[in-house]
């Protein structure tokens, strides 16, 4: 088994809509923010780490490819955890549980292939940080029961939309004895793929009230081509 190459994409994430990736908050104080962003804790700016992109990948390709265990109950409900070394999903974003016969097919398969590096934000955003230019938002939102109509706010934190983030993917292209043709085969099945979903899905909570809405701009390899999704 031997590495053949590094394949790159980089690029930026630009925030359509809202972006609330959560911070989670073991107190709150009185008049504090329940729902805070992450952020830096050295220079308190907001950024995108990078396992909520993968994790968001991995799951839409899950879904895509009929990779997610729809027979178990809701709390076992999760994602493929089979192993296989041609497992598209496992080869290249890993798996913590390799199955029967774990460590013969985990060494067959090799180390997980895509890197997904903490989305930061570009150098003109962070100077409009540091120039305390509003590039965070407190939207207040409402819990309604349906039954007495009493209204319970509910504020949370989100990037605005125009932010930008830098992007950087790394994958490896690892020879298992076929030259490396199923990992160059799977980058473009697998990661560019799953960044089409993403581009029409959306990132962070609150999807499904209006949140998340990205796009990858200035997309481009290792070489400086351009990429097309």
């Amino acid at each position: 088994m031997k590495q053949l190459e590094t394949k790159k994409i980089t690029g930026r994430i630009v925030v359509k809509t809202g972006l609330h990736i959560g911070a989670g908050n073991e107190k709150v104080e009185i008049g504090g923010m329940d729902n805070p962003i992450i952020r830096n804790p050295l220079t308190q700016e907001p950024y995108i780490p990078g396992s909520s992109i993968k994790g968001k990948l991995r799951s839409l390709m899950e879904w895509k490819l009929e990779k997610l265990n729809t027979s178990a109950s809701y709390k076992e409900f999760n994602g493929c955890k089979c192993g296989m070394p041609d497992c598209q999903i496992c080869r290249v974003f890993g798996s913590a549980n390799n199955g029967k016969n774990a460590d013969d097919e985990s060494a067959k398969r090799g180390p997980t292939r895509v890197i997904v590096r903490d989305a930061v934000l570009t150098k003109d955003w962070k100077d409009a940080f540091a120039d305390r230019k509003p590039i965070v938002e407190e939207k207040n939102e409402n819990a309604l029961n349906r039954i007495t109509a009493h209204a319970t706010p509910r504020p949370i934190e989100r990037v605005v939309p125009g932010v930008e983030f830098d992007f950087e993917i790394d994958y490896r292209v690892i020879d298992t004895g076929d030259g490396g043709e199923t990992d160059k085969k799977y980058f473009n099945e697998v990661v560019l793929e799953s960044l089409k979903l993403l581009k029409n899905d959306f990132l962070g909570g609150g999807g499904s009230r209006g949140n998340g809405q990205i796009e990858f701009i200035d997309l481009k390899d290792e070489s400086g081509n351009e990429i097309k999704l």
